[in-house]
């Protein structure tokens, strides 16, 4: 059995830890029940989200039995953690699909070797409110709970008493794991210690205070320029293919800052030390190569989209690099030209001065018979310096598209309209 709190530390991936070292001990021993939950308040986690759960992974191919909780309880309430303001509650019909959602992704991430799904809502929806008063309300002293950051940083703006409740939900969470699975950590986010340990001081109060529960958690991940991990200009960079297209996701590791990209190997690969080493010297040596960062984008298209993935977002960057877009399938094209300029064009043959201008692409026909006579216009990979030339949809991209480039880089994208 292999103890992997050396190498999360090597990692970078600890914040803080609960007695650790009765925590090595007990990784050594034995197969030990680890947790990490995140509550459906969306059907898709983000790359932010995915830091705690890559910890999670690595306790399971360590044998480690994982466990991951769906919020489908706690969602309904919402979490008070990392907010300055009351979240929204969502309907429970709401709730629900993105509960279905996230159990999809998760299965997709984590397999069927030493892992187990649950949701919260099976056990937190049978506590009748006296018996929540009477079993644990008695337990949790009020000034503990107003003392703990995520409840400290509200209490200037309000917080609600349902989410003030929050961090004794998840204390039953961590509890009814513990005697149902024999689950000794919960690990999350560098905002989640407080709501884990509430959770050890309720396995102590009831189970006794030799009882081996821990906390772990990891650090609060910053872009060496200060700014908050996760975003891209478009947004959130979301695991959910639907969202952020598997070429964007490729596309977004790829274009990690040398500053940071050794750091998210750690993070995000599970390639070794040697080999995360040798492309941190290749970084500090060769660093025009970006063999760190494509080696980075590999490895997590590769682990939240599959193999085939990453060779199609390969060969879509290579087209566009090249201009060689021909060979394209309409789902790449889809994928790749997903924030290009886009315009809709009719389905009939026409000639190429006339499309132009009916595309929007050229502001003249005057303007278009130039930039074809020079050789500045591209058709779906073909210069084109004909200006006869009949643009017909049909013949390429099922019908679907037209790409149309003006000098080396202008890319537009024609959508074909029926």
């Amino acid at each position: 059995m292999t103890n992997i709190i050396d190498e999360l530390k090597w990692r970078g991936a600890v914040n803080q830890v609960s007695d650790e070292e009765n925590l090595s001990k007990l990784l050594d021993e034995k197969s030990v029940g680890v947790y990490c939950g995140t509550d459906p308040t969306g059907d898709s986690l983000h790359v932010g989200h995915l830091i705690p759960f890559m910890m999670l992974k690595r306790f399971q191919l360590a044998g480690h039995r994982a466990f991951i909780l769906i919020g489908g309880g706690t969602g309904s309430i919402g979490d008070p953690s990392g907010r300055s303001t009351e979240r929204t509650l969502q309907t429970m019909e709401q709730v629900h699909h993105n509960e279905e959602a996230l159990t999809s992704q998760m299965k997709k991430l984590f397999g069927e070797d030493n892992i187990t799904i649950v949701n919260n809502h099976d056990w937190l929806s049978k506590i009748s409110l006296l018996d929540f008063l009477r079993d644990y309300g008695k337990l949790f002293n009020i000034n503990t709970m107003l003392n703990k950051e995520v409840v400290a940083s509200r209490l200037e703006v309000g917080i609600s008493f349902t989410e003030f409740t929050y961090q004794i939900l998840q204390a039953v969470d961590f509890h009814h794991l513990l005697l149902e699975n024999d689950v000794q950590l919960q690990i999350g986010g560098a905002d989640q210690w407080g709501n884990i340990t509430a959770g050890i001081d309720l396995i102590h109060k009831m189970e006794g205070s030799d009882t081996q529960a821990f906390a772990l958690t990891i650090p609060l991940m910053l872009k060496a320029d200060g700014t908050k991990f996760g975003k891209s200009a478009g947004g959130a960079v979301w695991l959910d293919p639907e969202k952020t297209t598997p070429y964007e996701f490729y596309q977004f590791w790829l274009n990690q800052d040398d500053r940071d990209v050794v750091k998210y190997l750690k993070y995000f690969t599970f390639l070794g030390k040697e080999e995360i080493e040798e492309l941190a010297k290749k970084v500090e040596t060769e660093p025009e190569k970006r063999e760190a960062q494509r080696r980075l984008a590999e490895e997590v298209t590769e682990f939240v989209h599959g193999k085939e993935a990453v060779h199609q977002a390969e060969h879509i960057s290579k087209a566009l690099f090249s201009g060689e877009v021909k060979d394209l399938t309409a789902d790449e094209i889809e994928q790749g030209f997903k924030n290009m300029p886009t315009v809709t064009v009719d389905k009939e043959p026409e000639n190429i001065v006339e499309w132009l201008v009916a595309s929007g692409i050229e502001k003249s026909k005057r303007q278009a018979r130039e930039d074809v006579t020079n050789g500045a216009i591209y058709i779906n990979g073909d210069r084109i310096k004909d200006l006869e030339f009949m643009i017909d949809p049909s013949r390429q991209f099922d019908g679907k598209f037209v790409i149309a480039r003006r000098g080396k880089k202008r890319y537009f994208l024609g959508r074909v309209i029926d």
